[in-house]
């Protein structure tokens, strides 16, 4: 197998076109003509990583998070970010990130977090805005089910756990060619009027070209007439963090040496404790202060996340606790479901889970 036949495995897994704008995502290292002789999955692709993928055969290393995050201008060897890439390099060694890919997917990071704190009814706590598209087209009445099905065959017309949603009305048309035109109805230079079908559908922003292509191909005339928008809709199982009910609500501290202990951390940091029983609860897997006021507002009890500073505490305004678990154990068992995926997907392939420990942080 070759990387470019892995990638539509791996696209179902996380859709990079699902990833945030900062991000770097896809392959990183690599030909995607590559050959593929084993598979590593790992949490951080550093030096120690590139090691362990020499010794076991692998040379594609799956990661989580993207050893090149920013433009290197020089790769010299003086930082972890340029030993790793030189290393994989020198190995042939190709290196594929996730990152916020797998973030915002509705079974990606902060659904194995909600699963693995003991959280039920998971749904996106941000969900993703300005992704939802909307196709006006117009078509003749008795062309208008070809059209119909070629754009729902494109993946137009899904909403949440429905399919083939779209809207018909019937109107009058009307055209007229020029010299160089070749009508399929009616003659050039005379105006026509004909009975036609508008068309309306829904599909999310990266189907688009797709979605055009089938369109043009599917549809009659020889210009077609249609209209895309940018709907303020939100995206609701594709976004950023979630937010779940526990089956038995428990006192604060109770649940705070719960999550503690399944996440494996050495430690959490918290804001103050409001002495009332914890119900609905937040996560945001890796850095998620900017998520403070949406689980405040979505009525949460607690906000699981990473990385708050001193201030991002204060944000707690006694509306909700704050609980910081570290960047690395809110995500710790991000790189296991890749595996049992990619596993399920590949039976008879070798994917194998880095043993290497990559989490930067100790605790004493």
């Amino acid at each position: 197998m070759k990387i470019k036949e892995l990638i539509p495995v791996l696209e179902e897994l996380a859709p990079l076109c699902y990833a945030e704008d900062f991000d770097n995502v896809g392959l990183l290292v690599g030909s995607y003509d590559q050959e593929i002789t084993g598979i590593l999955v790992c949490h951080d692709a550093l030096e120690t990583v590139v090691d362990e993928a020499i010794e076991k055969q692998c040379n594609l290393i799956i990661c989580f998070h993207p050893i090149l995050f920013s433009g290197l201008k020089k790769i010299t060897g003086k930082s972890y970010v340029e030993r790793s890439v030189i290393k994989a390099i020198k190995n042939d060694i190709a290196i594929y990130a996730i990152h916020t890919a797998l973030d915002n997917h509705q079974e990606g990071v902060n659904k194995i977090l909600c699963d693995t704190i003991g959280l039920k009814n998971p749904k996106i706590l941000i969900p993703k805005q300005h992704y939802i598209q909307k196709l006006v087209t117009y078509a003749p009445v008795n062309e208008s089910d070809k059209v119909r099905e070629a754009l729902f065959n494109a993946g137009a017309g899904a909403i949440g756990n429905y399919d083939r949603c779209g809207f018909v009305s019937q109107g009058k048309g009307s055209f007229k060619g020029n010299d160089k035109s070749n009508p399929t109805i009616g003659q050039k230079g005379i105006e026509e009027i004909v009975n036609e079908h508008k068309i309306e559908v829904l599909f999310e922003k990266h189907l688009q070209g797709n979605i055009l292509r089938k369109l043009f191909e599917a549809h009659p005339y020889e210009e077609v007439a249609y209209e895309i928008y940018t709907l303020e809709n939100q995206l609701q199982n594709v976004g950023m963090g979630m937010i779940g009910e526990l089956e038995t609500p428990m006192n604060e501290v109770d649940f705070l040496q719960q999550v503690k202990e399944k996440t494996q951390t050495g430690g959490i940091r918290y804001s103050a404790l409001l002495n009332k029983e914890v119900r609905k609860v937040a996560v945001l897997g890796g850095s998620g202060s900017f998520a403070i006021k949406a689980a405040i507002a979505a009525g949460a009890d607690i906000f699981i996340t990473a990385d708050l500073k001193y201030h991002d505490y204060y944000q707690a305004e006694n509306q909700l606790v704050l609980a910081d678990i570290g960047h690395f154990e809110s995500e710790r068992y991000t790189k296991n479901y890749i595996v049992e995926f990619l596993s399920k997907k590949m039976p008879n392939f070798a994917v194998i889970l880095s043993k290497v420990n990559t989490n930067p942080v100790n605790y004493l």
